[in-house]
């Protein structure tokens, strides 16, 4: 990948710049039997979209903190990638009652209510589905961010030296998220075509780095799955087999 890219969303960039074709996020939820796959194209796509959400219909700006509730997801990786487009601070499980905005999945809407701000709700149904009865107090994510424009231009460029992501106490900036991400995927030994299966939790680095950043940032993907102990016996081995997993981090 480009070694000056500063942030994420410098580093999904050059993703996209690189191949836009390839698979770059393939999510998997074993509870439901779902399976989606996004090449680097769609998920930037994704991504431009939920940032114009983010900047234009709930007036974000560069340090705002965004109160992220959501669990290991794809369109949790999505929010991510858009916080970071825009200059937004993702708290990961963040406290919403101190947060200028507020991002939740079904299961913790009682929680996000405490935010004064702006509060967006994903339901987190198969192909992204809407509620099928909106949350009251709530954006539901599904119906506002398709009608959004296909390309983003942040408002102010983003500092890669201002705070970016906060996870388990941990604040980082959007240069060091981008080192460590690098440091990650060395580790890893992730490069070019690597395929990391991770089953990690998005509520700390090590899952988030994993499931996300790590690929990113090496050029490679992830294999995001959820709810991996609803898996039958030998299930584990055979998605390695079938996605032409590289690395796994469980």
């Amino acid at each position: 990948m480009n070694a000056t890219d500063r942030t994420p969303a410098d580093l999904l960039r050059s993703a996209l710049a690189a191949d836009p074709a390839r698979p770059l996020v393939t999510f998997y939820d074993d509870a439901t039997g779902e399976r989606v796959e996004l090449s680097v194209a769609t998920f930037a796509n994704w991504v431009a979209k939920t940032a114009n959400l983010l900047q234009g219909d709930l007036a974000a700006e560069p340090g705002d903190r965004l109160a992220l509730l959501l669990p290991a997801h794809w369109q949790t990786a999505v929010w991510l990638l858009a916080c970071s487009s825009v200059g937004v601070v993702a708290e990961v499980g963040g406290d919403p009652a101190g947060a200028d905005l507020v991002v939740s999945g079904p299961d913790t809407l009682e929680e996000a209510r405490a935010c004064s701000g702006e509060r967006v709700a994903l339901a987190l149904r198969p192909l992204g589905g809407r509620f099928p009865q909106p949350p009251a107090g709530f954006a539901d994510y599904a119906v506002e961010v398709p009608g959004q424009g296909d390309r983003f231009v942040p408002y102010a460029p983003v500092d890669p030296h201002a705070p970016a992501l906060v996870v388990d106490g941990r604040e980082l900036t959007g240069a060091e998220l981008t080192e460590q991400a690098r440091t990650d995927a060395h580790q890893h030994g992730l490069g070019p075509g690597s395929r990391l299966l991770s089953g990690l939790p998005y509520d700390n680095w090590e899952g988030l780095s994993a499931g996300l950043y790590a690929p990113l940032a090496a050029g490679g993907s992830v294999v995001l799955c959820r709810h991996l102990d609803r898996l039958s016996g030998g299930g584990l081995d055979k998605r390695r087999e079938s996605e032409r997993v590289t690395v796994t981090a469980l």
